[in-house]
C-alpha cells in the first residue's frame, strides 16, 4: 500500500491456512490506513497504547496505527473458526519533513538505499534471526534452514503486540524498499542493490526483483514497494513513488 500524500507505505505478508493469512494481511493494511488518514484529519486523535517518549509524534502516531490492526486482526481472528490463529507481518515507513518513521512487526523487511549502498533498517523478528544474533548459527546457516520460516512476532496472534519502532534521517536521492520474505529469502541485498542502482523505472524495478524472487524459488507471496525521494520545486516537496504488489 503506497499513500504518498500521507506519506504513508505499508507491506504486509499474512499467515494462516485457507484464505485467513490474505484476509490477514488485507485488514491490516485497510486498518493501518484508516487509522494513519483519521489522525491526518483529527490531531487529538487518541494514541492506542503506550507513548514512547525518545520518538517523534508521528512515529508514535505509526505504532498507533499498527496497534489498531494487531486489535482488528485478532478479533477477526476469533469470529470463524477456519480464521483461528491468523495473523500478518507488517513493515511500514511514513515520511514527514526530512524524517523516515520505520515500524515493524515480523519478517518483512524496510532496506534504505544511499550512495551505492543498501543497508536493512529492520531486524527480522524470526527464529533464525534470533540465533545469529546470539552466536549459534550463522547467516548462511540460516539460510538453509528448516526453520528459517518461523516468526517471533506477528501481529493478530495475541492481544498485544510489541511494536518495533525506529527514526532515521533521508535526504533527496535515497530510495526505500519495503518488501515480504518472498523476496529476502532467495534473493541477496547486493542483487536487490544492482537493480534499484539501474537507470529503469520503478515499475520495472519492482517487476524485475519480482522476478528474481521467483527465478529464486518462488515458493512464497512477494510484495514489493519502491519509493524514490526527490527534491522537486525550490519548496522541496518529496516525491514520493511507487507502489507495487504482486501476490
Amino acid at each position: 500500500m503506497a499513500d504518498p500524500p500521507l506519506g504513508l507505505y505499508v507491506v504486509c505478508d499474512g499467515m494462516g491456512g485457507g484464505n485467513a493469512g490474505e484476509i490477514a494481511g488485507a485488514l491490516a493494511v485497510e486498518t493501518i490506513h484508516a487509522h494513519m488518514a483519521k489522525a491526518a484529519n483529527q490531531a487529538d486523535l487518541p494514541l492506542i497504547g503506550p507513548c514512547n517518549a525518545t520518538v517523534s509524534a508521528p512515529a508514535n502516531r505509526l505504532a498507533s496505527a499498527i496497534r489498531a490492526a494487531n486489535d482488528a486482526v485478532h478479533r477477526e481472528s476469533w469470529s470463524r473458526p477456519d480464521y483461528a490463529g491468523m495473523g500478518t507481518t507488517v513493515v511500514a515507513a511514513l515520511l514527514y519533513e526530512e524524517v523516515l518513521a520505520i515500524a515493524h512487526v515480523g519478517d518483512s523487511r524496510l532496506y534504505l538505499v544511499r550512495n551505492g549502498t543498501i543497508q536493512a533498517r529492520t531486524t527480522d523478528h524470526s527464529w533464525v534471526a534470533e540465533q545469529i544474533l546470539k552466536g549459534f548459527i550463522t547467516q548462511e546457516e540460516a539460510e538453509l534452514s528448516p526453520r528459517r520460516n518461523i516468526v517471533t512476532k506477528a501481529l493478530g496472534v495475541e492481544s498485544s503486540v510489541d511494536v518495533e519502532l525506529t527514526e532515521v534521517p533521508v535526504k533527496s536521492g535515497d530510495m526505500l524498499l519495503l518488501c515480504s520474505d518472498g523476496l529476502t529469502r532467495g534473493v541477496h541485498p547486493n542483487d536487490i542493490l544492482h537493480i534499484l542502482s539501474g537507470s529503469e523505472d520503478l515499475p520495472t524495478m519492482s517487476d524485475r526483483l519480482i522476478v528474481m524472487a521467483n527465478e529464486a524459488g518462488g515458493d512464497d507471496n512477494t510484495t514489493v514497494v519502491v519509493v524514490a525521494l526527490r527534491d522537486e520545486l525550490q519548496a522541496g516537496l518529496w516525491a514520493r513513488l511507487k507502489k507495487r504488489f504482486v501476490a
